[in-house]
């Protein structure tokens, strides 16, 4: 079983990467507005999972998540199963299957709603990526990153489908008020992998199926693996926002493998430099202060993000 580098850096000796903890989700059950939820990412600790916030995994058929703001934060949305169908107040409109993910920028003020379409079945997992306080009221942004155009690189059974930031020597279409990579990687038994992040990142690695060592520690499906920046790693302060690259001596790596087995693993794998800002959290604004969240409200609920839409639901196909 050899081991498969993404490039020459992971030949020529970068840093290794280790694992801090292994976590477990939490299973919350049913609410008002979906059949069953998961939390695996909780937000009661924002300094050691910065930048990310929450990483929730969603099953609904309805309501699902009508018309709600947010603020302060982006939100990744990967279809695992099913149809969402989302909206907003700018006029955007859709419906995403399994793989596609859709990744917003909430900046100063958006609306929107997640459905299932047909009321049928949607299952979700989403993720919020916090923003550092100079980009918190950005203009609000809609990007749908369909899987079927989303870059693909397969190798001795391994295969890494590339959502944001650069894996394996291409670059993902997600554009980021903070740099943020993202890949999902499928591998078959019996596998190893050194996939390459930016040193200063704190990265998770979710296990969707299978089972995965990362850094020397199993993580089953469900279980979430998180791995810190290194020591001595440069601070870019958002370098790479416009899609530059990291240098050599700011590469890392950690080791995926794979058992003997039948069946494939499948991992969630997103990184990101920590902001090293406070953060306080309201409902779905994100800030960083009580009194910015404040003015959230005030400003929400006087219109300042807008009109809620009377949009009508997608027509059966």
């Amino acid at each position: 079983m050899s081991t498969m580098p993404e490039g020459a850096a992971a030949a020529a000796g970068t840093a290794v990467r280790t694992v801090a903890r292994v976590e477990d989700g939490v299973r919350l059950g049913p609410d008002a507005q979906v059949d069953d939820k998961a939390l695996i990412i909780s937000p009661a600790r924002p300094d050691l999972t910065d930048p990310f916030l929450v990483l929730s995994e969603d099953w609904f058929s309805a309501p699902g998540f009508e018309w709600h703001p947010h603020r302060g934060l982006e939100t990744v949305t990967m279809v695992l199963d099913g149809v969402l169908e989302h909206g907003d107040n700018a006029g955007n409109v859709g419906a995403l299957g399994p793989g596609d993910v859709q990744w917003m920028t909430a900046g100063r003020g958006i609306i929107h709603r997640e459905l299932a379409y047909r009321d049928e079945h949607a299952h979700t997992l989403q993720l919020w990526v916090n923003l550092p306080a100079e980009k918190k009221m950005a203009e609000t942004r809609y990007q749908d990153l369909l899987a079927a155009r989303r870059p693909i690189v397969e190798r001795e059974g391994v295969r890494i489908d590339v959502v944001s930031g650069e894996a394996a020597g291409v670059r993902g279409p997600a554009k980021n008020n903070w740099p943020i990579s993202g890949a999902v990687i499928t591998m078959e038994p019996d596998r190893r992998l050194e996939h390459l992040l930016p040193r200063r990142d704190r990265a998770f690695l979710h296990v969707l199926a299978g089972a995965v060592i990362v850094a020397g520690r199993p993580v089953r499906a469900g279980q979430t693996a998180w791995s810190d920046p290194l020591p001595g790693a440069g601070e870019a302060g958002g370098a790479g926002v416009a899609g530059g690259g990291v240098a050599a001596d700011q590469t890392s790596s950690i080791l995926l493998e794979t058992t003997d087995g039948d069946a494939r693993s499948t991992v969630l794998i997103y990184s990101g430099e920590p902001i090293r800002q406070p953060v306080a959290m309201g409902g779905p604004f994100v800030m960083n202060s009580k009194a910015e969240i404040f003015q959230a409200f005030r400003d929400f609920q006087g219109g300042e993000f807008g009109d809620v839409p009377r949009q009508a639901r997608l027509k059966y196909r």
